[in-house]
């Protein structure tokens, strides 16, 4: 696929504030991807020099294969969703929605089918005479949205459109955005600081912290594959194990982690000639059960050890648990309520526990 978005080598700086700190970064057309990361963190500085709203201090900015970085906003190929909807309150929604292509000075018949093909697509048709303090909030996020792609723009930039919603209408918005993308075929930059949004919505992910970008991958690959300690404990949970080097054989290395659990994991995975590194164990791959397991998974998985359950939350479909093996390490476990065994956990239950050795991630602990 081609290239639409390519920042290449961006730093932006407000006195003596690095918001983005050489940021190279190349979005195809038709992605749709996800700025992800903490507020504060240069997210919505990067959509911003997207949009031409600020300019690099460094570096440049092209869209469709041409140089922007010089360009204001209103001469890129680029429209913007705002947190806030920014609707006009005076104005119908038809006449919002057709507000840029006013700006435009589109033919009056052209504006009016544009403008009803756009209420169309974000299923606001018929609406087009009332006012936006008529409309509830996911209905005013729509005609944000349509006032967007009126004007057909090449890329659209989305700033956390979503977190006015409620949490209901916000998942439903979430997969309305990802049909409406597909449909539309158009480039999607879309900035939150919610996992849970950016792991539905995402073709790919890019973690965004102290302006740069820690990681860049699909969803699958940002949430069983996290590179760095940010990384892991920011997208999902995750348990971080510091890791001492035991022993080494062709094949695999056996290392202590936090609290003395040994552990086995895949040579290939370890860093070469390295003694310590840090693990994120996800909490659903700690598998646990009250007694000895009959499952062709804990035959053979390659660590087995026992616990006893420290802390027991329910949380309807799940269970979260807190274990802690008999060395003292502690470990958080996500089961399934009840698990695969029909069994319920409680607080001071012994269970047996395992893992799989490629469940073991070594990521960058800077």
């Amino acid at each position: 696929m081609s290239t639409m978005v390519d920042l290449r080598g961006v730093t932006k700086r407000f006195g003596a504030f690095t918001a983005v700190n050489d940021v190279s970064l190349e979005i195809a057309s038709g992605e749709f991807l996800t700025l992800l990361g903490p507020s504060g963190c240069g997210k919505t500085t990067l959509l911003r020099l997207m949009a031409g709203f600020d300019a690099p201090t460094v570096g440049s900015v092209w869209i469709g294969g041409e140089d922007v970085t010089q360009l204001p906003p209103y001469r890129r190929p680029v429209n913007q969703v705002f947190q806030s909807y920014a609707l006009f309150p005076h104005l119908t929604v038809g006449e919002n929605v057709g507000f840029g292509l006013r700006m435009q000075q589109v033919g009056q018949a052209e504006a009016a089918a544009r403008v009803a093909e756009a209420l169309a697509l974000v299923s606001l048709t018929g609406l087009d005479t009332r006012r936006p303090h008529q409309l509830s909030g996911g209905q005013r996020q729509r005609v944000a949205l349509a006032r967007a792609l009126v004007c057909r723009p090449k890329v659209l930039l989305l700033d956390e459109p979503l977190s006015a919603l409620d949490a209901k209408l916000r998942r439903a918005m979430q997969l309305e955005l990802k049909r409406l993308q597909r449909q539309l075929g158009i480039t999607f930059v879309f900035v939150t600081h919610d996992q849970e949004e950016a792991l539905t919505m995402s073709d790919r992910i890019a973690i965004v912290n102290a302006g740069r970008i820690e990681q860049l991958g699909t969803a699958h690959e940002i949430y069983h594959r996290p590179a760095t300690r940010f990384a892991a404990d920011f997208v999902g949970q995750a348990n971080l194990l510091e890791a001492q080097l035991l022993l080494q054989d062709a094949e695999t290395v056996q290392v202590a982690v936090t609290g003395g659990l040994e552990l086995s994991l895949p040579l290939a995975a370890w860093p070469v000639g390295a003694t310590t590194a840090l693990i994120a164990v996800r909490p659903e791959k700690v598998h646990v059960a009250k007694r000895r397991a009959r499952s062709n998974f804990y035959a053979s998985a390659a660590n087995r050890f026992e616990a006893r359950i420290e802390e027991e939350i329910f949380q309807g479909a799940t269970d979260h648990l807190v274990i802690v093996t008999a060395t003292g390490t502690r470990l958080g476990v996500v089961v399934a309520n009840e698990s695969a065994f029909g069994e319920i956990f409680h607080e001071g239950d012994r269970v047996y526990c395992a893992l799989h050795a490629d469940d073991l991630v070594v990521v960058r602990a800077d």
